[in-house]
């Protein structure tokens, strides 16, 4: 279905590739998109409990084909760059969606796929994927245990959020309640690195950070103890992250540390919910200047306060990391229950 614009905004749900990429399973409530139907409409393309909807096509090959399955009542119906499949015999729904995101089928899918700068499968193409199906009782069995994991996945992101939503509050709070009194050049000081990701090695003695995390190793340092660093330019800016021990930073981050008297980690929670957005220049590619935004002020109580801030910030931050190692857990035993369960 590919309706013209001015159909779009109201009547009847319309699932696109978002709506397949983006949740669990599809249902009527969480489709983003709404259409306006014509007679006849919803019996060719509509979709009912049960059906697959597929990605038609994708800018890279590994997302071709990718799927999810739809679990409501009402109908829907689906746009030009969804497939849909209905059912031609007894299958358990779910089953079917953990069934398509294993890696055993999306190999077989992907293959299958074909273009050169955009990529694209068809029904041809995926009618003859060959896969292993287990009686219904075997399917509902699978479907229900991996469901349980996505619960608990689900469960576990929540954890997350909120003690994301705690640290930025206690700090946002921190800033609203008190006023500044400090300007940031006063706090800290700024120091750059000329080291770019080509110098650095698979292993080392030490990590090397980058924009997006480590990004290799090195047998010397240019930091050590403690350090905020902070993406200066690019997509990220602004963005900081606070490191302990030796280490050292790439060219595209800043390296702030703090004299005497002053926590580097109580600014560092500081500066996470510090608006960057003033002190940036640049259309095409953004970046920020310690000597511009260092001419804003912060609020800094008594370097015993600031420690009080630092230790209540930090016990929260280190559960939340604990939670983050809890969910990539979660997340690797259902890959591993992904790949030994559909061979």
């Amino acid at each position: 279905m590919n309706p013209d614009a001015k159909r779009f905004g109201h009547g009847t749900k319309f699932i696109s590739v978002m709506d397949i990429l983006n949740n669990q399973f599809i249902r009527y409530d969480n489709i983003r998109a709404s259409v306006e139907v014509i007679a006849g409409d919803i019996e060719t393309y509509g979709v009912n409990y049960g059906d697959i909807l597929f990605q038609r096509s994708s800018e890279t090959l590994e997302d071709v084909g990718q799927a999810n399955v739809y679990l409501d009542s009402k109908p829907a119906v689906f746009g030009g760059f969804v497939i849909r499949g209905k059912s031609k015999g007894n299958y358990h729904p779910m089953f079917f969606r953990y069934l398509l995101a294993s890696p055993t089928a999306r190999k077989r899918i992907i293959v299958k796929g074909a273009g050169a700068q955009h990529f694209n499968i068809g029904q041809d193409g995926l009618s003859k994927v060959y896969l292993d199906i287990p009686s219904i009782q075997e399917q509902e069995k699978i479907a229900k245990l991996l469901e349980c994991i996505d619960d608990r996945i689900a469960t576990q992101n929540k954890i997350i959020d909120k003690l994301q939503s705690l640290i930025k509050g206690i700090a946002q709070n921190i800033t609203c309640s008190n006023k500044p009194n400090v300007h940031i050049s006063e706090c800290l000081e700024c120091s750059s690195s000329t080291l770019q990701e080509s110098d650095v090695f698979e292993h080392g003695a030490y990590p090397v950070y980058g924009a997006n995390g480590i990004v290799g190793y090195l047998d010397n340092y240019n930091t050590e103890n403690e350090a905020v660093y902070i993406i200066k330019d690019g997509s990220g800016v602004g963005t900081v992250s606070y490191v302990t021990g030796k280490c050292s930073a790439t060219g595209t981050l800043n390296i702030l540390q703090a004299p005497n008297g002053y926590s580097l980690r109580y600014l560092y929670y500081l500066l996470k919910v510090f608006n960057f957005e003033p002190y940036k220049t640049g259309m095409a590619i953004p970046h920020i200047y310690f000597k511009d935004y260092g001419k804003a002020k912060i609020f800094c109580p008594l370097y015993s306060e600031q420690l009080k801030y630092a230790t209540l910030l930090s016990t929260i931050d280190d559960k939340l990391s604990t939670e983050q190692d809890i969910l990539k857990s979660l997340n690797l035993e259902k890959q591993y229950l992904l790949c030994q369960m559909f061979i």
